[in-house]
């Protein structure tokens, strides 16, 4: 009796263990699932936010313009730090909103996709309309200040910081609008993985390029400066590179602030969706139709952000001129 009693618990526990082993497959699996979820969602968010990346890095790099040589890696420094609580601050926000107002998601994308456009007129018209002496003045004023010892260095560079770390709070708004839209629909334990990896990944990858990108041109001196022929040669040729470099991140970034922000756009006004998605369908048809597909949806997209930021840009100005009068009286 004593035996079949103990044949019986130990048949018990088995099937314990066979539940318990079961349900750690199934707890396993659904794990594994949710990882594989939040991995194809950040990459989805990083593709959708390289295009404010590229800006990110433009504008970052040219804000420690005008600082010190030893005194750029702590400036860059001190600006990731205040991107590291600027993200603070927009993670939780974008959560609540998905929580408690996800309906806010798609017009707050909508706003973030206007203001990338209107961003990307602003240098285009800037640069058309202001002239090459008025930046070369800019520049010079900043090696000026540099060299007179009467101006206050650590109050200069409190300034660039705090203009850094403002920048970085529009475009870190941006990226995490993005990354929302993205992950709107997900459980919210996916919307927290996915938003905290891209505010990391990004911030990490931002300042760890700028840091690198201001330093170009000290790294070209020092092998410059080298009794080696090849070394000098690399030096040389880092030194041509480097301002190109800044150019072309400018140039991509504005492009990019128009195919992401008209993307944003077109896609949240379904009107406007079917058409591009008409357009770009006819196009696939022609030879090599993949290729032309994809072309036309993108300028489509661009042209759109061209043209909201038009708009957007003289409605702000029209805004600023009424108040500037009302000032005025």
């Amino acid at each position: 009796m004593a035996a079949g009693s103990l044949l019986a618990l130990l048949d018990d526990i088995a099937t314990i263990l066979d539940d318990v082993a079961l349900m750690t497959k199934v707890a396993a699996k659904k794990s594994a699932a949710m990882a594989d979820d939040v991995s194809v969602m950040t990459k989805v968010a990083a593709q959708k936010t390289a295009g404010v990346l590229g800006d990110d890095l433009a504008l970052n790099a040219q804000q420690v313009t005008g600082v010190r040589a030893e005194r750029e890696i702590p400036v860059v420094w001190a600006v990731a730090k205040g991107s590291f609580i600027n993200k603070v601050i927009l993670v939780p926000a974008a959560l609540l909103i998905s929580a408690f107002a996800p309906w806010a998601v798609t017009p707050l994308l909508m706003v973030g996709g206007a203001f990338l456009c209107f961003e990307g007129f602003e240098k285009v018209a800037h640069k058309l309309l202001h002239a090459e002496h008025e930046d070369e003045a800019e520049h010079e004023s900043h090696a000026k200040a540099n060299a007179n010892p009467a101006v206050d260095l650590v109050a200069f560079e409190k300034d660039k910081i705090k203009g850094a770390v403002r920048t970085d709070f529009i475009l870190s708004a941006e990226i995490i609008a993005i990354t929302l839209g993205t992950v709107a629909t997900a459980p919210f334990t996916q919307q927290v993985a996915v938003l905290s990896g891209i505010a990391v990944i990004m911030t990490i990858g931002v300042y760890g390029l700028v840091a690198g990108i201001v330093k170009l041109d000290d790294v070209g001196l020092w092998l410059n400066g080298k009794a080696s022929s090849a070394a000098r040669a690399v030096g040389a040729g880092i030194l041509r590179t480097a301002p190109w470099l800044m150019k072309g991140l400018s140039v991509a970034g504005t492009a990019a602030m128009f195919l992401v922000g008209g993307g944003i756009l077109v896609h949240g006004v379904p009107m406007l969706h079917h058409a591009v998605e008409g357009a770009a369908a006819a196009a696939g048809q022609w030879p090599a139709g993949g290729v032309w597909k994809v072309v036309a949806e993108n300028l489509l997209n661009a042209l759109v952000g061209i043209i909201a930021g038009g708009l957007v840009l003289v409605g702000v100005k029209a805004v600023q001129r009424v108040r500037g009068k009302s000032t005025a009286h």
